[in-house]
């Protein structure tokens, strides 16, 4: 129970607060241990050997010192990995940083973002925080962004998410190309999940049009723990990102890190991607034969429809199984999302909904 002098500060906070920002709620994620993690769509192979031989040959004065401002080193491994110049990359404290600091960059408070409804689920946080309004407008009936009706709001911002969490559905060419060509703003296209399927869009960051594309290398890369996003741009728009975002961001072992994976094991996440390629068509035919339907997926991870995603869910965590859980997704109602890994993961995870 909270003392007269709690409740006074409670009192203080509220009114000091944004009247916008309050109702903000932490970001949440499944706690406690389990014997197979499917809910964080991680690489569940782990992370690349150079990575961690990095880490382990890392001097201490990484950990003493700042690291370098805007990590050029970095930029330039993920401008030779994308095909740009390194002027033309923004890294980040994961994609989150990017995505967040070039909304803050490139709308003022009270302007509107648009996205897709289910997306990302930051997306609207980060619009909130910077003082935006989020207009979220349902997917089409094949899970596809309505780029017509995004269009239509005429949005400071539109984001769109290909593949899209938690659909696992990527966007056709035509449709993003026609959000390009016409948005009023910047576009924003969230590729966390590119290596695993759909078009890459890197080529409509230098096509003379406001576009930021972010990625990401807690996925393919299996770098989640070092939290290293970044975004591609023409250099004018990444020099106003990395304005918005400030200086010393990445930490100096998870450039470390990144780089050497990026220069020494691009084999080693190559045969990532394609393990998981061949273990999500393998899966989603799996769920069919027991009569479990699933979206379409170009990404490292199956979106299940259910009746009752918390009680699914609670089922599955007690075979040892953990899976995120997805209330009332608009156009979908309750699912679960499950990471693809490893089979012998997967097989557990088929033997454990076969049971429920």
């Amino acid at each position: 129970m909270l003392t007269v002098n709690e409740n006074r500060g409670a009192d203080y906070v509220a009114a000091l607060s944004r009247e916008s920002y309050r109702d903000i709620a932490l970001y949440s994620t499944p706690r406690g241990q389990c014997n197979v993690d499917l809910s964080d769509n991680t690489n569940l192979w782990g992370a690349p050997p150079a990575a961690l031989r990095a880490l382990a040959a890392a001097p201490s004065e990484d950990v003493a010192r700042y690291p370098s401002a805007y990590e050029p080193a970095l930029a330039t491994a993920l401008a030779d990995y994308v095909g740009v110049s390194p002027a033309m990359i923004a890294c980040g404290c994961g994609s989150d940083d990017v995505l967040d600091s070039a909304i803050r960059a490139f709308a003022e408070p009270g302007e509107v973002l648009c996205l897709p409804e289910p997306t990302f689920s930051m997306i609207s946080v980060f619009a909130r925080a910077n003082g935006l309004s989020p207009v979220s407008l349902p997917l089409t009936s094949s899970f596809e962004a309505d780029v017509d009706a995004m269009l239509e709001t005429g949005a400071r911002i539109i984001y769109l998410c290909s593949p899209n969490n938690p659909t696992g559905g990527a966007l056709p060419r035509r449709m993003v190309e026609q959000t390009v060509e016409n948005a009023p703003g910047l576009v924003i296209i969230d590729q966390a999940y590119v290596e695993f399927g759909g078009d890459s869009y890197i080529d409509l960051a230098s096509g003379g049009r406001p576009v930021l594309i972010t990625r990401t290398m807690s996925k393919a890369f299996g770098l989640a723990g070092l939290r290293v996003g970044y975004g591609v741009g023409s250099p004018e728009l990444i020099a106003e990102v990395l304005k918005a975002r400030g200086p010393y961001k990445v930490n100096a072992l998870a450039e470390r890190a990144a780089i050497a994976a990026l220069e020494s094991d691009l084999g080693w996440v190559t045969d990532r991607v394609q393990d998981v390629i061949g273990n999500r068509s393998r899966f989603r035919a799996e769920l069919a034969e027991r009569g479990i339907a699933s979206l379409e997926s170009s990404a490292n991870f199956v979106l299940v429809p259910v009746g009752d995603c918390a009680a699914v869910s609670r089922r599955l965590e007690r075979a040892g199984i953990r899976v995120r859980a997805l209330p009332g997704l608009a156009g979908i109602g309750d699912a679960i999302r499950i990471a693809i890994g490893p089979w012998d993961m997967m097989q557990r995870c088929l033997d454990a909904l076969a049971a429920t």
